[in-house]
């Protein structure tokens, strides 16, 4: 009986990383780790990640948030519970999972009023959802925007066609890459908000701040690892490299590609990259370099970096030198499983063709001369309750009805300052067919991913995908600011279809509208006798 309950013991202290983890190499001490099956609990805590005090809004009390792990095929269930009671920042939340295709599942995607109310002070609420197909690197965060409540989450492939270019894929090999802000978000919307520093796995320092701690990723000489990249920042894109070290991206997003050796990548904000880095140097300490696209950012004292340590270096600052030459070029990336764009390989000659005119006028951005404003009934709730055309549905103008199974291309031009903009879609992976600053399209093997620069003023960028996942799908700006002043709109695929392809939607996402309407003071979501659809 004694042995017994050791062997249950030793097993129950297995965590989710050692599972699939490739090599017993020498890694970091292991961050805190999710198995498909968890409870997040979302509070209030001041930290100091760069040395500065602040009030923020975390997951488990950390930041970032803790890794959660599974393997593609696995059922998560994981519970958000809000026990936020700062009013100094949102007080309501949700919980997006970035990246996973919610398909059959849309009620569990998380951006409020387009799947569903907010969480309320008190309450929680399960996302229950599969990922058949699905694997690769992605993460978590809140549409709340930004004080903190983002963190990575990685679905293993245990029959990876890439693994047998690393040893090491493991928690240890998550690197999180953060804008930081000395400023609770609500005070800042409305603004130009500039963050003060960029944390790298959740450490850095701030221009006249204290030399505080910096991440260290330690590697032994020879191995080979699997560095996934995740930009959990709230607007920043940023120059990541790594001193002396060539860098072969494998995935974009979730997507595998053709491996493609760089030494330098510009990660925009949501996007993902697992890069092999091969331990082939003398063993030393190595300056990780993560700049952002903020005025006069620069390395001095340590800023925007991190440490690459070989075992056996000592613990000291780096004293190497960036020699970058080989800057990744989206155009350069491929995807490598079944590459190509659906429909007629030629501009325009989809079966739907979108083109969304980005513009702005004072504080607001207009999407097709639309500034999205979040209707005070979810987009799902609307079309279970019987709302299918587009003059029927909220917001009004910001919802493009798509019938399904239709090949979607889509322009999105830019002409508004601010950029370069990342163009995020929910529920579904897309393909590059045209990249911002390139004149070239690519129909015969453009990368797919989930977010994809659409540039800066003058430029466009092309995506196809195909509507096979019936429900409304957000698609906007990742830059928070720039969501917060309604660079969005939702793509609602095949609303006749939804309430068969979602059957059955849990009770509690029922009751999460009530509850907040109470909590609210609000009258009911949806007045009995239902949506006027006239």
């Amino acid at each position: 009986m004694i042995i017994l309950f050791l062997i249950v013991s030793l097993i129950s202290s297995i965590n989710a990383t050692s599972i699939v983890s490739r090599s017993q190499s020498y890694p970091l001490s292991q961050p805190a780790v999710h198995g498909p099956k968890a409870r997040i609990t979302i509070g209030n805590k001041v930290i100091a990640p760069d040395g500065f005090e602040r009030p923020t809004t975390l997951v488990d009390g950390i930041f970032p948030g803790p890794l959660i792990t599974g393997q593609q095929g696995d059922h998560f269930d994981i519970e958000v519970v809000n026990n936020l009671t700062d009013n100094s920042m949102f007080l309501v939340t949700s919980v997006h999972w970035h990246g996973i295709y919610q398909n059959r599942t849309n009620y569990a995607d998380g951006p409020s009023f387009v799947t569903q109310c907010p969480i309320t002070p008190n309450h929680s609420f399960l996302h229950s959802f599969s990922v058949p197909n699905q694997a690769g690197t992605f993460w978590y965060h809140s549409h709340y925007s930004c004080d903190g409540l983002r963190g990575p989450l990685v679905i293993y492939d245990p029959e990876d066609p890439l693994a047998y270019m690393y040893d090491v894929d493991d928690a240890s090999t998550v690197i999180t890459l953060a804008d930081w802000y000395h400023t609770v978000a609500p005070e800042l919307i409305g603004t130009i908000p500039v963050a003060q520093s960029m944390l790298i796995n959740g450490l850095g320092r701030y221009a006249g701040g204290p030399e505080s701690k910096l991440a260290v990723i330690n590697v032994r000489q020879g191995k080979r690892y699997r560095l996934r990249l995740v930009q959990i920042s709230c607007d920043s894109n940023v120059m990541f490299s790594i001193d002396g070290h060539n860098l072969t991206v494998i995935e974009a997003d979730g997507q595998l590609t053709e491996p493609l050796v760089v030494d330098q990548l510009q990660i925009f904000v949501a996007q993902r990259y697992s890069v092999i880095l091969v331990a082939d140097q003398p063993v030393d300490n190595y300056w990780v370099r993560a700049l952002p696209n903020t005025a006069n950012a620069s390395y001095d004292q340590g800023m925007n970096s991190a440490i690459l340590r070989y075992k056996g270096a000592p613990e000291v600052d780096p004293t190497t030198v960036s020699t970058t030459t080989n800057l990744l070029q989206e155009t350069n990336l491929h995807a490598l499983i079944n590459p190509g764009a659906p429909g007629i390989p030629e501009y325009g000659k989809a079966d739907i063709n979108l083109t969304l005119e980005i513009s702005i006028n004072g504080p607001s951005f207009y999407v097709n001369n639309v500034t999205f404003v979040s209707p005070s009934v979810p987009v799902l709730l609307q079309i279970l309750s019987g709302a299918r055309e587009p003059f029927q549905l909220l917001p009004n103008g910001s919802v493009y009805v798509l019938g399904a199974n239709k090949v979607v291309e889509l322009t999105v031009a830019i002409n508004a300052p601010g950029g370069p903009h990342p163009i995020h879609l929910h529920g579904h992976r897309f393909n590059v067919v045209q990249s911002a600053g390139s004149s070239t399209f690519n129909y015969v093997n453009p990368v797919r991913r989930d977010v994809v620069s659409a540039g800066v003023v003058g430029q466009q960028m092309v995506i196809r995908w195909v509507t096979d996942n019936s429900g409304p799908w957000f698609l906007h700006c990742h830059i928070d600011w720039h969501l917060q002043a309604g660079f969005a709109a939702v793509m609602a695929e095949s609303p006749s279809d939804t309430s068969r392809h979602v059957f059955p939607v849990p009770l509690a996402w029922d009751r999460l509208c009530p509850i907040y309407d109470h909590y609210n003071g609000t009258p009911p979501t949806i007045a009995e006798g239902g949506l006027d659809l006239n």
